[in-house]
């Protein structure tokens, strides 16, 4: 039991026990009877007695019948009302006798009501009493009165005034010498008190105060005296007879007695039998025998006699001296209860010199320890005999007479048995079993700390109080012996736990009437020190038998733990903790805790062992032939699936008493299973590759999973035990096959996406322009989403091995970019085979013979068309493009997603240094860029060609083809192609020219030899060819070795996106190409000047021969119109393209565009650069500014400023201002200075390059980039070092790197100028031609040296590994 934690100190150390328990001393025998075997039809009788005793003693009924009148003079109940009201409060105390709060409102209710006549019962009708009652309800109604009375609560303050007003009132009217009026004020005054019981009873307020209720009746009967009818008039007398109550004499029948019937049902006997027992002992079952037995025991009492509780009895005096103090004035009052009932009992003594007994005597003393006041309360009842319902002479009962000599005879007592706790314990226990039993007795409401319960019915209680009250039980004695028949009950398994938590509360938390006996009974029951020694001792012996068996059930309970649906731990814990940990009285030492611990956490893992066997067996088949990994996750998936739910059944509370659930399922679980499954796979894998067999892809990523999931579980439950074997390296072998079937696939993807394709804008809103991101098909969706799907596949394993991973994604990325190649393969092919179709005049024109077509031009000639038609490009065509477009952005997003630099760094950081390992490249890609020729061999009769180029292996296989330059013997095509060898690779360049009519025309050949070894310092390299018929080519080369490196696949697969890009914009831009060049010709600045001839004129292209004609400057209007045919046609075809493209790739044709602008305007100015003189004419100042107003007038129309908002529509800022711009810009300056001023600057310029060469050599490790490109003779034919950086694959790996490149790539041609814009212009001059050869020279011997120092510094670097094969890592 719960106790206080004073008392807990208090009680540390008992030695009455210990010397009781250890020793057993003489005196403690010889104080107490030795314990004997109680029969149960002993205790049976003794119950029988204090129960029939108890209807002998409680208050008679009564019940009223006719009498005769006879004439009489009335007379008074008392001398006066104040003698009565000293009979009143007799027995009073403080509480007990005070009306309670909110009955003065109800009494005011209830005399209005008597006024008004509401009133149901006749007696209140008579008008005299309505009078009585009227003045004193106004003497009620003042707020004084009011006031006082609901501060004190004294129901003789109230009587007194009643009584005070009625006698004013009834007195009016009287003559003098009449006192009828005071038999009136009695009768009066006695139905105002039956007023005031009702209001009590009605109220439910007189259970609470059972002391006034009886108190209120005593004193109506004496006001009743001779007049017992109220109803009755009192002045008049009744011929016949009056009306009277009499008390109903006993009918000694048990149908009568309920506490009778409740001794027969708990001893399953009929009410026959026990009519028998009572008929048969009732002249010995009597009041008086009862008295006598209380005389008895008080006399008992003071002799210190061991038939009752002694000094001994009790740790300390002090208890002893509080439990004696308290029986006095119990005994008193129950004695006065017998001599109530039959008062004949006063008359009947062994003296009659007694004095009167003082009710109030030793009460103050009593009230303090809490005994009296416990055992009151808990015997008051409505069936019990402790009632006194009015004052009793009790002057002739006296408590100190001689004791006889049959006192300490164990038959001294006819009502109390010589073992009191045994006949309880017996009686107690057949009670609790009867009503266990009793299916009839319902149980107690169902709350939300308790369930609905059913312990002691409330007829067996009010049985057991009374008992208890007649053996003169303490409080504690009862409480303990409840508790033993409790244990006794639980270990027998007849109740509960529920029930055993439910009888600790009652105990722990009954319910009292009052506030005050709840402090009482707590005071007593949590204060040891007022304990028998017995009662301590049983209490030791029940919590230690309790404590045993509840540990046992939680063991059994807690074996059940890991079942579907098992018993809660919860009400067990719960009564350890509250009702036998909490309680002082209980002592444990900490190691049976701890072993209990023990036993149960080893109970818990061979529970889960068991388990785990029977999982094996479930799941796993016996034949080994027959295992899949299928079954391997199934028993993962049971493992994880029982570790999950156990985690969530005990979240809140983890541990059963220190053991915990889930830790001995994963500590036992756990470690087998990972065992088992690392067997289990290895040798299914072993027999799949006996058979030649494979175990599914999908199989192994399932079983992946589900391997991941238990080894995060086990690293959490056991941080310190490593998982059994490393999943990623048993089960890697299932990723690769997944990405070789990806890479075996990816083609067929890609190749299906696009044969699906309609290439088709795909619109959501009919009638409305479709936006960006409707302006690409579904090919490309199409495939992105396959590498998002396929990239999320490796993603969502997520893989627990960064090295695997990254190699993983390398892999990965190798497939993406044979995929984006593919897809931009046939995208180019078939762009461009759209882009190169005929127009339905070409088409006509075929079926014409050859002079028929030279008819046909000489037609249109003389016609002189003025307007040239836009090009008819298909939508279909720049869906395509848009598809580039949008793939290069949704691969740069895939690259951020992959992490592709930190994949790189996890490989750097697990691969040996470059000094340990040889790496052995097998593919190197060169990346040739086809810049320009010159000196072409004309092959029109207009005197140019339109050459292409077309390069090719040694055996005739075409490798790549540039598109046709129209009209230029000096054309510049700056497109590249790359091209992936092994080893060594032949190139054959050949020319050629396009030709409308008939087979094109051969202008000629060259070649070139791809060799490694001579790229190994991976420099570009810059070879002007010469052809076998005359001119030359120019090509930039540049090598890399093929790495296994996700950003260098990366890097190609962007760089092909961009190059397909490129290629395709420029096929647009060729379209239009030629009408740029028409428009911006040497040709369109003369018919400028001359104003003879439109510049619109096609007539004028085949009129080359036409004499000039006196120029004069033209004014800005006719500048302006001259370039007016241009921007329409340049309108007009941006109108078709704004229809399908999207903005990007708007932007980024317009930009091409802008590219070819300047071009055109710089060959227009100036020739190509070159060691030998060009036949071009250097323009002259009105050409010149004609010239540099059409760039500007240019210039302003790409950038499309919008005048009202300033916002720029066109090519951002940046990109137009260009290096190529500024160089143009930059001629001004240097055009027309004079040819030995023009080679001083050159001459200069060259010297500070050559000085800033050889500083950043001095300071840099790695070779400084030559100035300028090298002009020709031998360092041509072996290849310079370029200053030009080469776009390499690791630059261009996404879209961050790529501009990064290009923004370098300006600031350094802000930051280093050169002179070749001087040496063009010295080219157009003929006295410039030794200075032009001479610089070449200079520039071969510069390069040269530059290659050789370049070539020993890296060698020296890399101790030789570059020499013998090795290329370096990035």
């Amino acid at each position: 039991m719960e106790m206080a934690t004073s008392s807990q100190n208090k009680r540390g150390y008992h030695p009455r026990v210990d010397s009781l328990q250890q020793s057993r001393r003489a005196s403690r025998e010889s104080s107490r009877p030795r314990k004997r075997v109680v029969s149960q039809n002993d205790a049976y009788l003794f119950a029988l007695r204090v129960a029939y005793l108890s209807y002998l003693l409680k208050p008679r009924a009564r019940r009223t019948q006719n009498a005769p009148a006879a004439p009489r003079a009335p007379q008074r109940s008392s001398s006066s009302i104040h003698d009565l009201m000293k009979d009143f409060s007799l027995l009073r105390d403080s509480k007990s006798t005070k009306f309670p709060h909110g009955f003065m409102a109800e009494l005011e209710k209830r005399l209005t009501g008597v006024i008004m006549r509401r009133e149901k019962a006749p007696e209140f009708h008579d008008p005299a009493i309505k009078r009585s009652f009227g003045a004193f309800l106004n003497a009620f109604m003042e707020q004084g009165f009011k006031k006082r009375m609901e501060k004190d609560r004294r129901v003789e303050d109230l009587v007194l005034i009643f009584y005070s007003n009625a006698t004013k009132e009834l007195q009016k009217g009287n003559i003098p010498g009449d006192d009828s009026w005071k038999f009136l004020a009695d009768r009066h005054l006695a139905l105002f008190i039956r007023l005031i019981s009702l209001i009590l009873k009605e109220g439910d307020w007189s259970r609470d105060r059972p002391e006034l209720s009886s108190r209120l009746a005593t004193l109506e009967n004496k006001l009743l005296t001779n007049d017992q009818d109220l109803a009755a008039d009192p002045r008049n007398g009744s011929a016949i007879g009056s009306t009277i109550e009499v008390i109903v004499p006993l009918s000694f029948e048990v149908k009568d007695m309920p506490l009778v019937q409740v001794v027969a049902r708990i001893f399953r006997l009929t009410d026959v039998q026990v009519q028998s027992d009572i008929d048969k002992h009732r002249s010995l079952w009597t009041a008086k025998a009862a008295l006598q037995d209380l005389k008895t025991y008080q006399t008992l009492l003071n002799l210190n006699s061991r038939r009752t509780l002694r000094s001994d009895d009790f740790d300390l005096e002090e208890g002893y001296d509080a439990w004696k103090k308290s029986e006095a004035p119990d005994l008193a009052q129950m004695i006065m209860a017998i001599v109530q009932s039959n008062p004949e009992l006063a008359k009947s003594s062994y003296n009659h010199s007694i004095p009167q007994l003082n009710a109030n005597a030793s009460g103050s003393e009593a009230s303090d320890s809490g005994y009296s006041e416990s055992s009151r309360k808990m015997s008051m009842s409505e069936a019990s005999s402790y009632v006194i319902d009015q004052p009793v002479d009790m002057s002739a009962i006296s408590s100190s007479e001689a004791s006889p000599p049959i006192f300490d005879r164990e038959d001294a007592f006819t009502f109390i048995p010589s073992d009191t706790r045994a006949y309880y314990r017996l009686i107690l226990s057949q009670a609790l079993g009867y009503d266990l039993q009793d299916e009839t007795l319902k149980a107690s409401e169902a709350t939300a700390e308790t369930p609905a319960l059913k312990l002691l019915s409330k007829q067996s209680t009010e049985l057991l109080n009374e008992i208890c009250l007649r053996w003169r039980l303490p409080y504690v004695s009862r409480i303990i012996l409840f508790l033993d028949v409790i244990r006794e009950k639980f270990l027998e398994q007849e109740i509960s736990l529920d029930s055993l938590d439910a009888a600790f509360t009652f105990i722990k938390e009954p319910l009292p009437h009052n506030k005050k006996d709840a402090n009482f009974m707590s005071l007593l029951l949590f204060d040891p020190t007022k304990w028998t020694l017995q009662d301590y001792a049983l209490n030791q012996q029940i919590l230690a038998s309790l404590h045993d068996a509840l540990l046992r059930d939680l063991y059994d309970v807690a074996q059940q733990c890991y079942e579907p649906k098992p018993p809660s731990v919860g009400p067990i814990l719960y009564v350890l903790e509250h009702h036998i940990y909490n309680d002082p009285n209980f002592s444990r030492s900490p190691e049976e805790i701890v072993a209990f611990t023990t036993q149960l956490q080893e109970g818990l893992r061979e529970k889960a062992f068991t388990l785990y066997k029977d999982y094996l067996a479930k799941y796993l088949p016996q034949d080994q032939e027959s295992w899949q990994f299928f079954d391997v996750i199934e028993l993962g998936k049971a493992v994880v699936t029982l570790a999950q739910r156990i985690q969530k059944r005990y979240r809140k509370n983890p541990e059963i008493m220190g053991a915990n659930p889930l830790t001995a399922l994963v500590e036992t679980m756990l470690p087998l299973y990972s065992e088992d499954a690392r067997d289990i796979v290895e040798r299914i894998l072993h027999l799949s590759a006996a058979k030649g067999e494979e175990v599914p892809v999908e199989d192994g990523f399932d079983l992946y999973r589900e391997l991941v999931e238990i080894r995060r579980i086990h690293g959490e439950a056991l941080p310190n035990i490593p998982f059994a074997f490393r999943i990623e390296d048993l089960l890697a072998d299932f990723v690769w096959r997944w990405i070789k079937l990806t890479e075996s696939t990816i083609i067929a993807w890609v190749d299906g996406a696009v044969k699906q394709d309609e290439f088709k804008v795909r619109t959501s809103t009919l009638g409305l322009p479709p936006t960006d991101s409707e302006r690409h098909s579904v090919s490309v969706i199409d495939i992105f989403t396959s590498f998002n799907q396929t990239i999320d596949r490796i993603v969502q394993l997520n893989w627990d091995n960064d090295l695997q991973y990254a190699k993983f994604m390398t892999a990965l990325a190798k497939v993406v970019g044979d995929g984006i190649a593919r897809y931009c393969e046939i995208i180019e092919q078939r762009f461009a085979k759209e882009m190169d179709r005929m127009t339905p005049e070409q088409e006509a024109s075929t079926t014409l013979s050859r002079q028929e077509k030279w008819m046909q031009l000489a037609k249109d000639a003389w016609n002189n068309k003025e307007k040239i038609e836009p090009f008819q490009f298909f939508p279909e065509s720049f869906v395509k493009l848009n598809n580039i477009e949008f793939a290069v952005r949704q691969l740069d997003k895939l690259e951020k997603e992959v992490n592709v630099d930190a994949c790189t760094e996890v490989i750097e950081k697990n691969t040996p240094p470059l000094s340990h390992r040889q790496r052995k490249v097998n593919n190197y890609v060169f990346t040739i860029k086809i810049v320009e020729a010159e000196d072409l061999k004309a092959c029109d009769t207009s005197g140019f060609s339109d050459p292409y180029v077309v390069l090719a292996d040694e055996y005739q296989k075409r490798l790549a083809k540039t598109r046709t330059i129209y009209s230029n013997l000096n054309p510049r095509w700056d497109e590249t192609v790359d091209i992936t060898t092994q080893g060594p690779l032949n190139i054959i360049a050949t020319v050629w020219d396009w030709d409308a009519l008939g087979d094109h025309d051969y202008v000629g050949r060259t070649s070139i030899k791809l060799d490694p070894s001579h790229f190994s310092d991976f420099m570009p390299r810059e070879y002007w060819l010469d052809l076998d018929t005359q001119g030359r080519l120019l090509l930039r080369v540049s090598m890399e070795g093929e790495r296994d490196d996700i950003q260098f696949y990366f890097g190609k697969a962007f760089r092909t996106l961009k190059r397909t890009e490129r290629d395709m914009a420029r096929k647009v831009t060729d379209k239009l190409s030629a009408y740029i060049n028409h428009c911006l010709s040497r040709r369109a600045l003369k018919s400028l000047l001359s104003r003879g001839i439109s510049i619109s004129s096609v007539s004028s292209y085949f009129n080359r021969n036409r004499p000039q004609q006196a120029l004069q400057a033209p004014s800005q209007a006719e500048i302006t119109d001259a370039l007016k045919p241009l921007f329409a046609y340049f309108d007009d075809n941006f109108a078709i393209m704004n229809q399908t493209l999207t903005r990007e790739a708007m932007i980024m044709v317009m930009t091409r565009l802008w590219k070819e602008v300047l071009i055109t305007i710089e060959s227009l100015v100036v020739p190509a650069l070159s060691d030998k003189p060009s036949q071009q004419r250097q323009l002259n100042q009105q050409e010149l500014d004609i010239v540099f107003k059409w760039l500007q007038l240019l210039f302003d129309f790409f950038h499309a400023v919008d005048e009202e908002t300033k916002e720029e529509n066109g090519v951002p800022l940046d990109i137009l201002q260009s290096p190529k711009y500024f160089d143009i810009k930059t001629l001004n300056f240097f055009y027309f200075d004079s040819t030995d001023s023009l080679i001083r600057t050159s001459e200069r310029m060259a010297s500070a390059t050559a000085a800033r060469q050889q500083t950043q050599r001095n300071r840099l490790s790695a070779p400084a980039a030559l100035t300028s490109m090298p002009f020709g003779g031998a360092a041509g034919l072996l290849g310079t070092p370029s200053h030009r950086k080469s776009k390499s694959i690791m630059l261009s790996r996404n879209l961050g790197t790529m501009r990064k490149a290009k923004e370098d790539k300006r600031k350094e041609a802000q930051a280093d100028p050169n002179d070749d814009m001087i040496l063009r212009i010295l080219r157009m001059r003929p006295e410039a031609e030794r200075y032009l050869r001479d610089r070449s020279r200079q520039k071969e011997r510069l390069a040269a040296a530059a290659a050789a120092e370049m070539i020993v510094r890296q060698s020296i670097m890399a101790g030789g590994g570059r020499m013998t094969g090795s290329l370096p890592r990035r």
